[in-house]
């Protein structure tokens, strides 16, 4: 896919894949808070679009915050239902909400309208059909205070209704609950996005420098890859603090930037343009499905891979798409490429990792994991 205008991932030099990048230490905005009038702790962005049935409840899941301080910044994006006059009854109630109604135009210039209403510090995501556990907001602030080098933290999940979900929802769960440090969200940045959009809470100022951009895929995970990819690091408080809605309306699974292909497009877009900036000559671990469809995206950015690895003895000694297909065993004689493993199933992923390391490779610096 072509790069659109103002979406290009500009390149950087070994970007943040070594973890070595010197944070930003922002306890100076915190010291200069103390000094300005009292205001709101935190500015909860909550953008809405006909969700009447859900609304309230999010709402409510707000008010009963164990942190007082907080103001919502609601956006009616246009609704066509009762969403506008459910949001300024709650506003009528208590002034800490803040209604901001604009004609439809999407979430991305939803969420960038209601950024420029936010007042806070930092800024915490909300959706209008999830709740918050009453400790949230008080929990991620209280990581921010102590870690002054994270620009953003997020946090665990629970996902609802539990009746509705399958296996493969349970297993997603599971591999979102397990990430808990700022390492573990780089490793995995590139499997999926690693932090569910609406449980971020954010840096004000580094949000407004960066905002929401439409490139043709998900605006949360491009924020994500944007901020890990120039060094940033993104704390996660290890508590599920947000009921996250499954759904057909959720447009993590109904809306068309977040389709399959656009989630791989966009993985492809800022690997060539950070991990594989040097290069374009890379080794690809795996070909099924998953190797398939990031090669595809990947050869759009000019990068191919050398030679391909895979543990099926049968496939050995083929040549995909002028790539050998060679085993593991070889990669330490191999030209030294950086390795992209492209591997469905965390199990096989972590086996994976497990012989890398065993083989002196370092994850970040030579290998990442994608799916």
């Amino acid at each position: 896919m072509a790069r659109q205008a103002g979406c290009q991932t500009l390149p950087s030099a070994r970007y943040a894949r070594q973890g070595k990048g010197l944070p930003t230490d922002y306890s100076a905005g915190s010291r200069r808070r103390r000094n300005r009038p009292l205001g709101p702790r935190v500015s909860v962005l909550l953008p809405a679009y006909n969700a009447t049935p859900t609304l309230p409840a999010a709402l409510r899941s707000i008010l009963r915050q164990s942190e007082p301080e907080w103001e919502c910044v609601i956006v009616d994006d246009g609704s066509e239902d009762d969403t506008l006059a459910c949001a300024r009854t709650f506003a009528q109630r208590d002034a800490r909400f803040t209604v901001v109604s604009t004609p439809h135009r999407g979430l991305v210039a939803a969420l960038n309208t209601g950024l420029a209403h936010c007042r806070a510090d930092i800024v915490a995501r909300m959706d209008a059909d999830d709740l918050m556990h009453r400790r949230r907001l008080a929990a991620q602030l209280t990581m921010l205070a102590a870690q002054s080098q994270l620009v953003a933290v997020g946090c665990h999940v629970r996902m609802f209704p539990r009746a509705a979900l399958r296996d493969g929802l349970r297993a997603y769960e599971r591999w979102l609950n397990s990430i808990d440090s700022p390492r573990r969200v780089q490793t995995e940045a590139f499997v999926e996005c690693p932090i569910v959009h609406p449980t971020l809470m954010i840096r004000r100022i580094v949000l407004s420098q960066l905002g929401y951009r439409d490139c043709g895929w998900a605006e949360d995970y491009d924020l994500i890859l944007r901020l890990i990819t120039r060094g940033d690091h993104i704390g996660v408080v290890p508590q599920r603090l947000l009921c996250w809605r499954n759904g057909p309306r959720r447009l993590t699974w109904s809306g068309a930037s977040y389709a399959l292909d656009r989630l791989v497009a966009c993985k492809a877009a800022f690997l060539a343009a950070h991990f594989l900036a040097g290069t374009d000559t890379y080794i690809l671990w795996g070909f099924g499905d998953t190797g398939r469809a990031l090669q595809r995206a990947l050869l759009q950015h000019g990068k191919r891979p050398s030679h391909v690895v895979e543990v099926h003895r049968g496939r050995l000694g083929n040549v995909i798409h002028g790539a050998p297909v060679v085993g593991y065993e070889q990669l330490p004689r191999l030209p030294h490429h950086p390795v992209v493993v492209s591997v469905a199933g965390e199990g096989p992923r972590q086996q994976i990792r497990d012989v890398m390391a065993t083989m002196g490779f370092r994850e970040l610096d030579d290998f990442v994991c994608a799916a």
